[in-house]
């Protein structure tokens, strides 16, 4: 049993990777779902516990940009004994701009909140309490899956 984080931008491709690679064996969970009414974070908190106590695998399709955001959701996950997997999505600011004036409805946010969501985006780390990491780029055709390097180990692109 899995606790997926996707972390990254607006328009960085999650909710598309979550529905095409993990939609037939995890729970989906997303704010956006949830809608905007009060205490969504609280709601979101109950979908979680609820799959995670059923045994059933979950991931939470948000932007999570900061190691506060994430926090409660690996306690959470520690709780009910499920491993912590989170997928860092490569965030170009200007290529999530332009996917996301592509969506319509709903779907579509105001570009303030991608310049407000870059600017406290934070690289995962394992220390948070991750057991495993990746980092995931959009490319022709899908997305392109890889292992995760922590800042500063040999080997890193800058």
């Amino acid at each position: 049993m899995n606790l997926v984080i996707l972390i990254g931008l607006q328009g960085s491709g999650k909710s598309t990777f979550a529905r095409t690679r993990l939609a037939e064996t995890h729970v989906h969970v997303s704010r956006d779902l949830i809608g905007h009414r009060k205490n969504t974070g609280k709601r979101q908190q109950e979908l979680i516990e609820a799959a995670l106590r059923a045994g059933k695998s979950v991931v939470v399709d948000n932007t999570n940009p900061t190691a506060a955001d994430r926090q409660p959701l690996i306690a959470l996950a520690r709780t009910h004994g499920a491993r912590v997997v989170g997928c860092y999505f490569e965030s170009n600011l200007q290529e999530c701009l332009a996917r996301n004036r592509a969506r319509e409805g709903t779907g579509r946010v105001p570009d303030v909140a991608l310049h407000a969501t870059i600017k406290k985006l934070e690289r995962p780390s394992l220390r948070e309490g991750f057991d495993e990491l990746s980092h995931v780029r959009i490319v022709e055709g899908g997305f392109e899956v890889t292992p995760w390097v922590e800042e500063g180990e040999a080997g890193e692109a800058p």
